[in-house]
């Protein structure tokens, strides 16, 4: 209270001389209008000074909300580009293990291109060392042939002058390629049988009178007791003329045997299912 009071009395003082002119003394009551007016302007002054400091802290804390904000929204900026940044690190390793599986597969690729040139140059060479082959054969089919119609005429020759004790009369070959059955009805139809050869020689004239590359039934089958092979007068067969591996009656069916020509060897008897058309070689 005290201490207001000298305040007031100081500021009273300060008034009244500020105050003094030459108009002369003023009156007490204008004095006291006088300091209370200036204490309504000291507190204005105070709620302007209270409102500007309340303005200043809604200010900073404005600017502090605002800074938050930024923070955040930079921080949240910053993650959102470290995961783009992962993506792409991500990306760009998948694409590196894609591109170094398709540069091994590339490598595969050319290595087998590399075999495949290497399998049809050897083929190539095979396919022609082959033709070669093909055509070496068959200018032996045309020697043999001619070795084989050569020797038919010789066999003719010497049965009709009877230097051979095998006689080519009451023998002949049908046309037509027929069964087994058909082809000894045919033989005897025509007074004979299929043919038996129980000796060498008589097969190499059977031999003869086959073309080379043509197959022809005889008279052997083992059409009544399987696996027992006799002769069509019933006689069981003594020696025979195999081709190599034969008779191996495969799939348990091969009950007739014919005779073949391939070549000039004298073993080229085969057995084969007796429904097979050939021709017979038929003796009377």
């Amino acid at each position: 209270m005290y201490g207001k009071t000298q305040e007031q009395n100081m500021e009273f003082e300060a008034f009244y001389e500020s105050d003094e002119d030459t108009t002369g003394p003023r009156t007490l009551s204008y004095i006291q209008a006088k300091g209370k007016a200036i204490q309504c302007r000291g507190s204005r002054c105070l709620v302007l000074i209270a409102v500007g400091l309340g303005l200043i802290c809604l200010l900073l804390l404005v600017f502090i909300i605002l800074q938050n904000i930024t923070i955040t929204a930079e921080r949240d900026l910053i993650n959102s580009y470290k995961n783009t940044v992962e993506e792409f690190n991500q990306t760009i390793n998948s694409l590196q293990d894609n591109y170094t599986d398709l540069m091994t597969e590339k490598h595969q690729l050319q290595n087998n291109k590399l075999e495949l040139e290497t399998r049809v140059n050897d083929l190539t060479a095979e396919k022609s060392q082959l033709q070669r082959d093909f055509d070496s054969l068959g200018q032996r089919n045309l020697d043999f042939e001619h070795k084989v119609t050569t020797l038919s005429d010789e066999l003719k020759k010497n049965v009709s002058k009877g230097g051979n004790q095998c006689s080519l009369d009451g023998l002949f070959v049908s046309k037509k390629a027929m069964s087994w059955s058909d082809s000894r009805k045919y033989c005897r139809d025509r007074g004979g049988d299929l043919v038996i050869i129980n000796t060498e020689e008589k097969q190499r004239l059977m031999s003869s009178l086959v073309r080379l590359s043509e197959r022809a039934w005889i008279g052997l089958s083992d059409r009544e007791n399987e696996g027992n092979l006799t002769w069509v007068d019933n006689s069981t067969l003594k020696q025979g003329f195999w081709f190599e591996g034969e008779p191996n009656d495969e799939h348990g069916n091969e009950d007739c045997v014919e005779i073949m020509v391939f070549s000039s060897t004298l073993n080229n008897w085969n057995d084969l299912p007796c429904s097979e058309k050939r021709k017979g070689i038929c003796e009377k």
